[in-house]
């Protein structure tokens, strides 16, 4: 349990903690350092998301890591909210040609693709007791978005060159990429419940 938990707190610290070192930093403004670390720590929050829903987390019960998975969610929506209006304070026409899809940089594009998902998985699930969604259409929607999200941000991570260490983000961002698959894959989101008698069972759809 021990290693565990030093295993994740060293991934998501040790990147920190190399942006924080980053010399790139000392010809930037105070609303840009903020705005890049607010990305640079929603991205180590990313990690966690599948493993709390996944229930991998151990001394951490099932219905506590749900719990925790819905704040953390809306922790990652605050902080894009402060990346972006940090940014835009920065510089307006750069956000604009982002949300617009026109900017040169190709990372621009899938931190905005990131963005919209996760906010349309946030607000689905804001909303899911008045959208009246079946259990398992709930969860090929939740979790689509939630793919979309993970594949965008980090794209759009390793694209920039920017104060992230490159191996530490790199390892990041693999972490990130593997736990949401682990968790897809082990809980089988597109199985379809089909009922015989005396048990019930899952068949891929």
């Amino acid at each position: 349990m021990i290693l565990i938990w030093a295993g994740l707190a060293t991934a998501v610290a040790v990147p920190i903690s190399a942006a924080a070192m980053s010399p790139l930093l000392a010809w930037r403004d105070p609303i840009y350092i903020v705005a890049g670390f607010a990305g640079v720590v929603a991205m180590a929050l990313l990690l966690f998301q599948p493993l709390l829903v996944g229930g991998y987390l151990p001394g951490l019960p099932a219905h506590r890591g749900r719990r925790l998975h819905r704040w953390v969610g809306g922790s990652l929506v605050v902080l894009v909210i402060v990346h972006v209006a940090a940014l835009w304070i920065t510089s307006p026409p750069d956000v604009v040609d982002a949300l617009l899809f026109a900017s040169p940089t190709p990372f621009s594009a899938w931190g905005v693709i990131a963005m919209w998902a996760i906010f349309v998985a946030a607000l689905a699930a804001a909303l899911r007791q008045r959208l009246r969604l079946r259990p398992r259409n709930w969860r090929l929607v939740h979790t689509s978005l939630a793919l979309v999200t993970v594949i965008g941000s980090v794209i759009h991570a390793v694209l920039i060159d920017g104060t992230m260490e490159t191996v530490s983000k790199v390892l990041l961002c693999t972490l990130v990429l593997a736990a949401t698959v682990k968790v897809i894959t082990d809980l089988k989101v597109w199985a379809i419940r089909t009922k015989r008698p005396g048990q019930g069972k899952f068949r891929s759809s």
